[in-house]
Parts: structure tokens; C-alpha cells; sequence
């Protein structure tokens, strides 16, 4: 069974790289195949087509951000118990996560499928649009905890709040992939940081 799960995790390895480096559409598998050292029956033993992969692509990569995302906001909560406090120091430690490492981050395969979506089958732009519902409903949930305590300095909507934290993030890891510079995602994420600071900030004990 852990040979199984191997190859197809090395088969996943070799397709998302591919994908991020030049596209899903010019990602073949012929190309995936000869790298992953099988035949093409090997790979269909796991993948019926690309479309699956990409599925099975998305779904790996959207389990590895939200376990990063419950960890980093889940540490930020047991060192601060105030919701405000606990998320500005959640993003501070996401920005340094981020800024460690060494090539930045990896991309975003929520982006690349959506900049193509017409390639991929129903069931991939539905997961797809999943995903960025579920980051969305994490930090509406998070801003709504802070306003019961800090009402905003100025009128906006938390639904839209929430998903400018998304589209920060997301566009920080395209700024910094396309600009060659690491650093750019972190220093995104640190802005917006202190954009919620100032938002919510009533008063000069908001240190976090």
C-alpha cells in the first residue's frame, strides 16, 4: 500500500511542478510519465485522465493550506485570547512562514486554475470555487469575532474585507513569483496586517 501511495504522490509532484512552470495545458502526460520513470498504463492506474489529476492536485494542495492556515491562526490564539490581537499576530506569523522560504512560495494552483478554468471539467472549477469560498467564510469568521469587540474605524463590509485578505494573499504569490522576489508575499501580507490594525484599532494597546 505505501508503494501505492508513493508513485501517485510522485506522479502529483511531477504534474503540479509542470503546471506551475508552464500551465496545465502544457503539462502533458507523456511528458509526466517519463519523468515519473512509468509506463502510460501506470499512470491511468491512478489517474483516469487529467482532469482527475487536477482534482486530485487541487484537493492536496487546498488540505496543505488549510492545515498551515489552523496551525499558524490556531498558535496566534493560544498566545492571545483577544480575537484582534490573536489574528494580527496570526498574519505576522503567516508573513514569516512565507518570507522562510528559501524560493518563495511554490504558487497557487487556485489561481492557475482559474486563469484557465475553461481547460478543466465541472467538477475542477466547482472545487476550485470551493476553496476560495472556504477562505473566504475562515476570515469573515475571524473579522466577525473582532468586531463584536472593536467596531470598525470606517464603513466596510466584512464579507468583502475577508476576501481582500484572500486576494492579498493570492496576489502576493503572483506579485513574487512574476517579479523574481520572495520577499514581495511577505511584505504584502504585513501591509495588509497593518491595514486591519489600523481598522480596528481604538485604542494604543493594540500591540500584537
Amino acid at each position: 500500500m505505501s508503494g501505492f501511495k508513493s508513485k501517485r504522490e510522485l506522479i502529483l509532484d511531477i504534474a503540479q511542478a509542470g503546471i506551475l512552470s508552464k500551465g496545465f495545458g502544457a503539462t502533458s502526460i507523456d511528458e509526466i510519465i517519463a519523468e515519473a520513470e512509468m509506463t502510460k498504463s501506470g499512470f491511468f492506474y491512478h489517474f483516469k485522465d487529467k482532469n482527475e489529476l487536477a482534482r486530485a492536485l487541487l484537493q492536496r494542495y487546498l488540505d496543505t493550506e488549510e492545515a498551515i492556515l489552523d496551525d499558524v491562526f490556531g498558535r496566534a490564539r493560544e498566545l492571545h485570547d483577544d480575537p484582534l490581537h490573536a489574528f494580527l499576530i496570526g498574519l505576522k506569523l503567516l508573513a514569516e512562514m512565507m518570507m522562510d522560504l528559501p524560493k518563495g512560495h511554490p504558487g497557487c494552483l487556485v489561481a492557475t486554475i482559474a486563469y484557465s478554468e475553461r481547460i478543466f471539467d465541472r467538477d475542477v472549477r466547482v472545487l476550485n470555487q470551493q476553496a476560495v469560498l472556504v477562505w473566504r467564510e475562515r476570515f469573515l469568521g475571524m473579522l466577525q469575532e473582532i468586531t463584536a469587540i472593536y467596531p470598525p474605524r470606517d464603513e466596510v463590509d466584512l464579507r468583502t474585507l475577508a476576501d481582500m485578505i484572500s486576494s492579498t494573499v493570492e496576489g502576493g504569490i503572483v506579485l513574487s513569483r512574476a517579479v523574481g522576489e520572495p520577499r514581495v508575499l511577505s511584505e504584502q501580507i504585513i501591509l495588509l496586517r497593518s491595514y486591519i490594525k489600523l481598522l480596528f484599532n481604538h485604542s494604543s494597546s493594540v500591540r500584537a
